[in-house]
């Protein structure tokens, strides 16, 4: 019996450490082909701006419901670096970034990290779309399991 609840103990002290361990507190390093085929990194982000990310797909209906929205308003958002990124195959994202006009806004990149899942795994994405908004030092401001109001977004990015 002894050795069964040091065994528990040990399984919920190093549950506990891995939960420690997964610190979404700074912006990730990501990977992803984008539009136009080309391998963008966070190392391709301009020094000293906010960085919206957005976990997506691009045939999910919510995904495609907060683009309809945030569209008029992405003007708003133009001090604001977006990366969309996704699993799905380059096809997808190339209509869905034609499909929304996205050429017309230079701070928006919209990327696939394939099969790597990095990303999914970094924010724990359980449903897209997935929000991270950080700051121009690269911390967190705010994370959004599920796409909150516009209006509630863009002040949170303009404040970051």
């Amino acid at each position: 019996m002894k050795k069964l609840l040091s065994l528990i103990a040990l399984v919920l002290v190093a549950g506990c450490i891995f939960a420690q361990e997964k610190n979404i507190e700074n912006l990730p390093t990501y990977h992803i082909l984008n539009t136009d085929s080309v391998k963008v990194t966070t190392a391709n982000l301009k020094k000293n701006k906010p960085v919206m990310i957005i976990y997506f797909s691009p045939d999910c209906s919510h995904c495609q419901h907060l683009m309809y929205e945030m569209k008029p308003q992405l003007n708003e958002l133009k001090d604001v670096q977006i990366v969309m990124i996704t699993f799905v195959q380059y096809k997808m994202i190339k209509d869905f970034y034609n499909s929304f006009g996205l050429n017309a806004y230079p701070n928006i990149t919209v990327g696939t990290e394939g099969y790597t899942y990095e990303m999914q795994k970094y924010f724990d994405v359980k449903t897209t779309p997935y929000i991270a908004i950080y700051n121009k030092h690269g911390k967190l401001v705010k994370a959004y399991e599920k796409a909150p109001p516009v209006k509630e977004l863009i002040k949170t990015a303009k404040s970051a």
